[in-house]
């Protein structure tokens, strides 16, 4: 495919007076045929998406035209950087042999999406000052997909960096210390919030399914969410929720997920309790596509799973993570309630664009939790009698920061994490544990009685993210 978007180039006919009659009728067709090649012009090079820049004002040529190719791959433009004598027009010839779709906004002109395996003949105008280009799909920019054209022989005036939904202080490069996007809510505001429904994850566990070959689907879609009091922002889901769907099985079982992609950008999916090849059943669909991932369940305990698209931080900032349960073969020791909870950072972003790529990139987290949504088991906190037992399966999905589970007033007298026992019926041997300590990407479970009424605070005990919102209540009757 050649996309020439760009500026159009400008044609001249001979004054009117100097035209006959019926010259002047053919030079008013002419002139009609060059303004709508014009507008077509212009129509290709201005608002396509929410990040799609118009075009500018035409500016004087004043040197020659420079062709340059541009391989794109790895996240990368290949070169990354070119001169051009001051006054050119710049024309770039761009190859996409990267495995996602990109694009190019640069000097106020943007391309369509290229494909895989597709060019684009993208003519860039003309450049009196140096300036700085990027891919403005999510998140792509803040991994390094920038161009910069560096204009020769005169005085460079300022380069364009910011561009739609940045906030980008002069000279930094990075966004502001605080959030730019959103007023976080502080503590007050999180405990005395109205949680509804679409927030709430229930975090009650059902036993594994029957049969041994477990057929789902997974359809990816973005939609604008609550997460956090006060806050709505646009979610990338798997199943419309966040995090996705906890699956459960047992050792031995195949799982067999159809992965559909009907969201507005390239996904994919990675189960770690998964052993396959990942060239295929991992790769990036584009929206429309859908793949088959299949696999056998070989070794038990929870595993994370999450998009596997670049930039994964942001994909998984932005709620695409869940969890994976296998029993191993024998069964699990017998407990009268067990939950699952899954532990995340939560970036606040702009409503209609979700986590912001630099935010995430740089781990300017603003608030964390479980299943979603900061201290919603403050606000419905977990209910079991006295005296019974429960099972917490836990899963740090991060993307970033390491999880010390722990439960104020308790101590687990049994403790498996990434394939091994700990203490199991510790009790019984006059010991116990006090933390599930989980880097990102980890999970495990820990099992606990609660002998007394009362209401008993788990958290996450690194202090600073329970009092952003890893923090819950479990209330015994």
């Amino acid at each position: 495919m050649t996309l020439p978007v760009g500026p159009p180039t400008s044609g001249h006919r001979p004054p009117p007076e100097t035209a006959k009659d019926s010259d002047w009728v053919s030079w008013l067709v002419i002139g009609l045929a060059i303004a709508a090649v014009v507008v077509l012009g212009v129509t290709l090079t201005t608002n396509t998406g929410a990040e799609r820049a118009s075009a500018p004002a035409a500016v004087a040529q004043s040197g020659d035209t420079v062709t340059e190719t541009i391989r794109i791959e790895g996240m990368s433009y290949h070169p990354n950087r070119v001169e051009i004598p001051a006054g050119s027009r710049l024309v770039l010839e761009l190859s996409n042999e990267d495995n996602q779709p990109h694009d190019l906004t640069l000097n106020g002109f943007t391309t369509e999406l290229i494909g895989p395996g597709e060019t684009a003949t993208f003519d860039a105008g003309v450049f009196t000052a140096d300036t700085e280009g990027w891919c403005t799909v999510a998140g792509h920019r803040a991994q390094g997909m920038i161009f910069n054209v560096v204009v020769t022989g005169a005085a460079a005036g300022p380069a364009a960096t910011a561009g739609p939904g940045h906030d980008m202080p002069a000279g930094t490069g990075q966004v502001s210390g605080g959030n730019p996007f959103a007023e976080v809510p502080g503590p007050a505001t999180r405990l005395s919030a109205d949680l509804g429904d679409e927030a709430w994850f229930d975090p009650v566990l059902g036993p594994a399914p029957t049969g041994t070959v477990h057929e789902l689907e997974f359809n990816v879609t973005e939609k604008i969410r609550e997460v956090a009091p006060g806050h709505r922002q646009v979610q990338w889901l798997f199943n419309g929720q966040a995090p996705g769907p906890t699956l459960r099985g047992r050792v031995g079982d195949t799982f067999r997920i159809t992965l559909r992609n009907d969201g507005t950008m390239g996904h994919s999916v990675d189960f770690h309790a998964g052993e396959v090849s990942p060239d295929a059943p991992m790769a990036t669909i584009a929206p429309g596509e859908s793949l088959v991932y299949e696999f056998v369940a070989r070794r038990w305990g929870i595993w994370m799973y999450h998009c596997a698209t670049a930039p994964m931080s942001l994909h998984i900032a932005n709620g695409m993570a869940g969890a994976v349960i296998i029993d191993p073969p024998a069964g699990l020791d017998d407990v009268d309630h067990e939950y699952a909870l899954v532990g995340h950072e939560i970036f606040l972003g702009p409503e209609d664009t979700g986590a912001d790529a630099d935010r995430v990139s740089a781990g300017r987290y603003d608030l964390a939790g479980f299943n979603g949504f900061p201290n919603q088991y403050d606000l419905r906190p977990i209910e079991i009698n006295a005296g019974e037992r429960a099972r917490f399966w836990v899963l740090n999905v991060g993307p970033d920061n390491p999880l010390s589970f722990h439960i104020v007033g308790a101590v687990f007298d049994t403790v498996f994490s990434e394939g091994e026992y700990s203490v199991r019926n510790g009790l019984a041997d006059s010991t116990g544990a006090q933390a599930l300590p989980l880097l990102p990407a980890q999970g495990g479970f820990v099992e606990v009685t609660f002998e007394e009424p009362g209401t008993y605070t788990f958290v996450n005990h690194i202090m600073t993210d329970a009092e952003k919102g890893q923090h819950g209540s479990i209330i015994v009757r």
